[in-house]
């Protein structure tokens, strides 16, 4: 059986490329699984509502309190929301778009890091099969100066280890493509509780 860097060896600078990638994908996922931690994807939302209860009972005082020391995304809108709701210098469409302006950095937060995971979805198995076609010429050129006397085991290895590269390739890719779905689909899902919190407390009458 063929170890991992005799693989290296065969497969070539492209096989190597495709490492290089695979560590930088794995980086990123765990980069962005703590950033999305730290960003309250998983926890916030308890606070953040009994929060806006308050608000919507006219309690603004004890619900700013306890926006405040909270560092998630729906709980950092909620409290601008509040305030610029609060802020007597501003008109209602103003506050609105105050909010707006804070809830697309703090979106523009959450999506942080996932070009790059979707570049590497993209890039991966067209780098694979880069490698594989590289391979195949490199499989048939051998095949054609051995003429009549080739070696079909040796044609045969020569195909696998150029299938490697696409293997590696796809390898990389679908863990990417995974996690980048997943990720979407968490940012997509703060994004409509963030715009559902801000309804909320914008068609609550005021807070004094």
């Amino acid at each position: 059986m063929t170890d991992l860097p005799d693989l290296l060896t065969r497969g070539g600078p492209v096989v190597w490329a495709i490492g290089a990638l695979s560590v930088v994908t794995l980086a990123l996922i765990l980069w962005k699984l703590f950033r999305l931690s730290a960003l309250g994807a998983w926890s916030g939302g308890r606070v953040t509502g009994e929060a806006i209860a308050d608000w919507q009972r006219g309690d603004a005082e004890s619900a700013l309190a306890r926006l405040a020391p909270r560092r998630s995304v729906r709980a950092r809108l909620a409290h601008a929301a509040m305030t610029a709701r609060r802020d007597a210098t501003l008109t209602a469409d103003a506050a609105r778009e105050d909010t707006t302006r804070i809830a697309r950095a703090l979106l523009a937060e959450l999506r942080g890091g996932l070009r790059p995971l979707d570049l590497i979805v993209t890039i991966a198995p067209l780098l694979g099969l880069l490698g594989t076609v590289l391979g195949m010429i490199a499989a048939f050129q051998a095949l054609q100066e051995a003429g009549a006397q080739a070696d079909p085991a040796t044609l045969a290895g020569g195909i696998w280890e150029a299938l490697l590269t696409t293997a590696m390739g796809m390898a990389v890719a679908i863990p990417a493509s995974m996690a980048l779905t997943w990720f979407d689909a968490i940012a997509d899902r703060l994004q409509a509780e963030m715009e559902d919190d801000a309804t909320r407390i914008f068609t609550r009458g005021g807070a004094g």
